[in-house]
């Protein structure tokens, strides 16, 4: 089977994950990119949105997870969204990142990103 990609990239949501106490207790800005892998032609060839993934409720329910219960290390919180991306039958694989762009590294940095990528058991 042939797998097209639905990318939502960039999605900005305010957490409390870490595990230094000022993380938890202040919160930081968290970005989401998430790519969904899902054959697409079903829904193409009837244009019915029943037939794929809404971008915008799956964005809501993401942005939910990162604003939800606080985990220490960013790796949880990917696996979560990822959980949330399969929850969704027509999901054959995702993959998900996550950005932690103020990390308290005290080292001039762009940006800390972990990636997972997981499929349907």
């Amino acid at each position: 089977m042939r797998l097209d990609r639905i990318t939502l990239k960039g999605l900005r949501a305010r957490g409390r994950h870490g595990v230094l106490a000022a993380e938890r207790e202040l919160g930081q800005e968290f970005v989401v990119d998430a790519t969904l892998f899902v054959d697409t032609a079903p829904a193409a060839a009837g244009d019915d949105l029943a037939k794929t993934v809404h971008y915008g409720e799956l964005a809501q329910d993401l942005v939910k997870v990162v604003e939800g219960e606080p985990v220490d290390l960013i790796e949880t919180l990917a696996q979560r969204l990822a959980d949330v991306c399969l929850a969704h039958e027509l999901v054959s694989r995702v993959e998900i990142s996550v950005h932690k762009p103020a990390a308290p590294i005290p080292l001039p940095f762009d940006d800390v990103i972990v990636t997972i990528e997981r499929s349907r058991a």
